[in-house]
């Protein structure tokens, strides 16, 4: 199979295509733009394989990403092309509003020629084509009770930009299905976290701080309860789901890891200092700041039903998966070293 995958060179993205390279016999195309967060170094590992090709196009550029589909002729799409931070999207959500939906919108158009097109040419090849659309647990908004899970019937009720401009971009791809017959799947997951991470997001951010001595800042109480799935762990689901799934089908992905945001940064602490001793505690760094606009308190994912009709389980638990990560941000300085001297450097984001 020819897969073709937006947004590869970003966290998720380059987990997907490290596996399918290095753990199948897939053939890949990397569609991305590399904006701030895209970073082919996440993908030297696998650049030299003769079943990787990458193309560097904006999603929203239809004339290329028509010409793209032209001379690849992809089995599948992957879309995982987005612009993922919260924080960012209070700041300017217009980049959100154009990316996540604009460019789902603009994709799914030319998904959809392309499809029609081999229905004439080629329909076996049609039939087995599929369109699938990575999103996020945050579009269900905000849980209430403490046993309560997100499900795939869960209503949707964003509470940011980000997670409005997620919502937006489903309903697009849900209704490319029933109105044209697009063969689409869905995918909504729980927080990732991993190696080759951009280091905005909360683990990176607290493992480089406190390696630099500097603050380690916490929204609010620090009680906002998220779900933990190590990214290659979620990796291998995708692979699934894009291979396995039924179309039409909503699959949610989780690593049943619910853990509270303070929890996490107090964790993170103990391990980097029996890794990394310090003279004083890195928990002492901990301090604690204006919490976000709209901040979600929990977030839980029922995975019960790709567990169930796919077989897929999380191979990693919360302790397995976060000493990996802090060891890899440990044993991979040059990668994050780089990234703090080009477009970011641990600066607070979305505090209006």
């Amino acid at each position: 199979m020819k897969i073709l995958v937006t947004g590869g060179a970003g966290f998720i993205g380059s987990a997907v295509i490290r596996y399918l390279i290095q753990s199948t016999e897939h053939h890949v195309v990397n569609v991305d733009a590399l904006t701030y967060a895209g970073n082919l170094e996440s993908l030297t590992e696998v650049e030299g394989s003769d079943r990787y090709a990458f193309e560097q196009a904006d999603i929203g550029d239809v004339s290329r990403m028509v010409a793209i589909f032209d001379h690849y002729q992809p089995d599948a799409v992957m879309h995982l092309a987005a612009e993922s931070h919260v924080d960012r999207s209070i700041d300017g959500p217009a980049a959100f509003i154009q990316t996540n939906i604009v460019g789902t919108y603009s994709l799914l158009e030319v998904a959809r020629h392309y499809w029609k097109g081999l229905q004439k040419s080629a329909p076996d090849k049609a039939a087995a084509f599929r369109f699938h659309h990575i999103s996020t647990d945050e579009v269900y908004g905000d849980l209430e009770g403490p046993e309560e899970l997100f499900t795939e019937e869960t209503p949707y009720a964003p509470s940011s930009p980000y997670s409005a401009s997620k919502a937006s971009s489903d309903h697009l791809v849900r209704a490319w299905l029933r109105t044209f017959g697009l063969p689409v799947l869905v995918t909504n997951c729980s927080n990732n976290y991993g190696p080759y991470h951009f280091p905005e997001k909360l683990i990176p951010l607290m493992i480089l701080n406190a390696l630099a001595g500097k603050p380690l800042p916490v929204y609010g109480n620090g009680q906002q309860v998220r779900d933990w799935l190590y990214v290659e762990d979620h990796a291998r689901a995708l692979v699934k789901v894009v291979t396995e799934g039924v179309v039409g089908e909503t699959y949610n992905i989780g690593g049943h890891n619910e853990k509270a945001n303070l929890e996490v940064v107090e964790t993170l602490c103990d391990l980097l200092q029996e890794l990394v001793p310090a003279e004083r505690s890195y928990r002492d760094l901990i301090a604690f700041v204006q919490d976000r606009p709209g901040h979600d308190l929990r977030y839980a994912i029922d995975a019960s039903k790709i567990e169930r009709e796919l077989g897929w389980r999380p191979e990693e638990t919360f302790e397995t998966g976060l000493r990996k990560t802090v060891q890899w941000y440990l044993d991979n300085r040059e990668w994050w070293q780089r990234v703090q001297d080009g477009s970011y450097q641990g600066e607070r984001l979305g505090s209006l």
